[in-house]
């Protein structure tokens, strides 16, 4: 665990980042100065945290000679949990796995099935979140066409903010499609039907972080909508947000205030950039080695069955569930376990 933690080079990097907020000069730059106060307060907690188990695991040799066995075995058992939820947070180490995360959902070809599909995983990721004690703001949504026997009405897409300590660490490997096979509620012959949505994960980045041009953006107001085309708002207050150079569009309309409706834009904005960035970078490197990247739309990672067996199963971890039922209410964690540690 030493090893993993590597306890001297984050000793090491709170000296410099002490002896930077120390600067007179600190605060000059607040978006930088409240970025690295943030990094230096998770570096102390780390490090402490290491030093908590470093004691627990001394203070063992004490309970052995006042504790009986049962007793022994309780306080092992708590250590064994904590030791667990650190575990993770170790595996967690990326440059962004501490931070919030941006969730989009899309749903694919298939019509109704596949926007009802769409609407399912969102339940399912809010539901996981509510789990977990995250926070979750809907920042733009595009509804579908409502039908079937119980009146459902689906998703077209869905971009969502989350926030929490790891949420992008958690979630981040949730990027990729995901299967889902059963009997068509849209279908009066009660036939089985596959659909497909597609679930993407970006960090979520500071407005500082990536050097964008007032140049390169487009901004546009429109009224929000809601389903069946009704106003949330009468007035123009959400924002669409077009970076030109690369062709990326953003929009969001959750909040009533314009002004805020464009924060969240250009913070989801950001994220796409990152990722645009990233991609890039990946096909440079395939490029030169000569392989080719497979489209993100193929990347199937999960399999939902509903009919004529009950299955979910994870193509990257070989992980299985014979309960769909609670793994689309968000019981998601043995999932997730699994996908940190690939």
């Amino acid at each position: 665990m030493r090893t993993v933690f590597d306890l001297a080079e984050k000793t090491q990097k709170i000296k410099e980042l002490e002896k930077e907020t120390n600067d007179s000069n600190f605060w000059n730059n607040q978006e930088r100065a409240k970025t690295i106060s943030r990094e230096l307060s998770e570096l102390k907690e780390e490090v402490e945290s290491f030093e908590v188990f470093k004691r627990a695991i001394k203070d063992f040799k004490e309970f052995e000679e006042v504790l009986d066995s049962e007793n022994l075995k309780q306080e092992i058992d708590k250590f064994e949990k904590k030791l667990k939820i650190k575990e993770k947070e170790i595996y967690l180490s990326g440059k962004y796995d501490r931070g919030n995360a941006m969730i989009s959902i899309y749903s694919g070809a298939g019509g109704q099935d596949a926007q009802d599909w769409a609407a399912i995983l969102l339940r399912m990721y809010n539901r996981y979140c509510e789990r977990k004690g995250f926070k979750v703001s809907t920042l733009d949504e595009s509804w579908g066409e409502g039908g079937g026997s119980e009146g459902r009405i689906g998703i077209k897409s869905v971009a969502m903010l989350i926030e929490g300590k790891f949420v992008y660490g958690f979630l981040k490997r949730e990027t990729g499609v995901h299967r889902l096979v059963r009997i068509s509620p849209f279908s009066a012959q009660k036939l089985r039907h596959t659909s497909f949505a597609l679930v993407e994960v970006l960090p979520e980045i500071g407005i500082n972080d990536i050097d964008v041009k007032t140049d390169d953006l487009r901004i546009d107001t429109y009224k929000a909508s809601g389903p069946g085309g009704q106003y949330v708002n009468k007035r123009e207050s959400a924002i669409r947000i077009t970076h030109v150079p690369t062709g990326i569009v953003v929009n969001c309309q959750s909040e009533r205030l314009q002004g805020r409706n464009k924060e969240r834009a250009m913070s989801l904005l950001m994220s796409k950039l990152y990722q645009y960035q990233q991609e890039k970078q990946e096909k440079e490197v395939s490029d030169i080695k000569g392989e080719k990247i497979s489209a993100s739309w193929g990347n199937q990672i999960r399999s939902y069955v509903l009919h004529p067996y009950k299955m979910v199963k994870d193509n990257r971890t070989e992980i299985e569930s014979s309960q769909p039922d609670k793994v689309l209410d968000g019981d998601l964690d043995e999932f997730i376990e699994a996908e940190i540690k690939l």
